[in-house]
């Protein structure tokens, strides 16, 4: 008999490290000799994430232009195209990072709907410390609002058990102070504690998402008009563009070189950065610098060592801005880099937007 293929989602607000955590995970889960399938969501096409984990040879649906809970059809869909081969054992999926009620939009939904059976793991929801310290510290918000505050204490609310990421970037006593700032708040949710980039913490990790059980059962009462506002209070923008030169271009130092132009513009704009991602592409070669806030600086999470004269770059940005103004600005600050390279951006497709009420396909409490 086919066992049922096992679920795992992994949550959290924009920029807490969840394509990082999936990526290793689905390495784990290689190792081992299992069969995985990774479904990716936004709430437009051209995705950073999609595009970096295909590079790292996984099989990748991706549910574009809603969320999972909006689009559940989109999201059982790219399990069945993943399947088509072979059923996978694993399906890791990554919701996107402005949702939240996932519990009884999708995990219920499945369970109760749909008729492929799913071994239902853990649902775990990232943390990244400067919201953490941010939000349930006290600092003030800084660029985000209450109702996108809302939206974050929520998403903490329904998992199954918190992942607090980054913990090599903090000193022993912050990571402490996190993790009390979160016991007081979340008492009855198990908390573990992670680098996704140096795999500190990973095994805990996989343990616990081993475990056996009913889990994906805290269905919590949500108020969809506050967690409308606060997801539409966030631009979203999505960029394709080819980069081209007469001489040759360092890829890695281009990305990194625009991702810092565009930290300080938004520095500049008060506009703070949910996160900002973007890859450079040609001949097999990847390159990814992110920005994940407006007080950290922006990193080269995945170098090329690649130097030519023609790449494509896809550009994710969630910053709180109205849309027309941060397109406006990433216009300008790719026009301006590709200028101090003495190159030329042609923009192939643009999409700026806030994101729109959400409607549920199904939500089953």
């Amino acid at each position: 008999m086919v066992s049922a293929p096992r679920f795992v989602m992994i949550g959290g607000f924009l920029g807490a490290g969840k394509t990082t955590t999936i990526a290793r995970l689905a390495a784990h889960y290689r190792k081992l000799g299992k069969n995985i399938a990774i479904v990716t969501n936004d709430q437009a096409s051209d995705l950073v994430d999609t595009l970096m984990l295909r590079s790292q040879g996984f099989q990748v649906g991706e549910v574009a232009g809603s969320c999972f809970c909006c689009n559940f059809n989109g999201l059982t869909s790219a399990v069945e195209s993943l399947s088509l081969a072979q059923l996978p054992d694993i399906v890791l999926a990554e919701p996107v990072g402005s949702c939240t009620d996932l519990v009884a939009t999708v995990i219920r939904p499945l369970e109760k709907i749909y008729s492929q059976p799913f071994d239902i793991a853990p649902y775990g929801v990232i943390i990244k410390p400067s919201h953490g310290f941010k939000i349930l510290g006290g600092e003030g918000q800084r660029g985000f609002s209450p109702k996108a505050e809302y939206i974050f204490r929520k998403q903490l609310e329904e998992a199954d058990f918190i992942l607090l990421n980054r913990i090599d970037e903090l000193a022993p006593a912050q990571v402490d102070e996190l993790i009390q700032l979160l016991e007081k708040e979340y008492p009855t949710i198990p908390i573990l504690r992670m680098s996704a980039k140096s795999g500190m913490g990973f095994e805990a990790l996989c343990e616990f998402l081993d475990q056996q059980g009913a889990f994906g059962q805290r269905v919590m009462e949500v108020d969809y008009d506050v967690y409308a506002e606060g997801e539409a209070e966030l631009g979203w923008l999505n960029c394709q563009s080819k980069i081209s030169a007469a001489r040759s271009i360092e890829l890695d130092r281009f990305l990194l070189s625009l991702v810092r132009r565009l930290h300080q513009v938004l520095i500049e704009k008060e506009a703070e950065a949910a996160h900002l991602k973007v890859i450079g592409m040609t001949d097999g070669v990847y390159a990814v610098a992110n920005l994940i806030s407006n007080e950290t600086l922006p990193v080269l999470s995945l170098a090329s060592q690649w130097s030519g004269t023609q790449f494509d770059m896809v550009l994710n940005a969630r910053v709180a801005i109205d849309p027309v103004h941060l397109e406006a600005l990433i216009r300008d600050a790719l026009r301006q880099e590709a200028e101090s390279f003495e190159a030329t951006a042609a923009i192939h497709s643009l999409q700026c937007f806030r994101p729109g009420r959400p409607v549920p396909t199904h939500r089953l409490e």
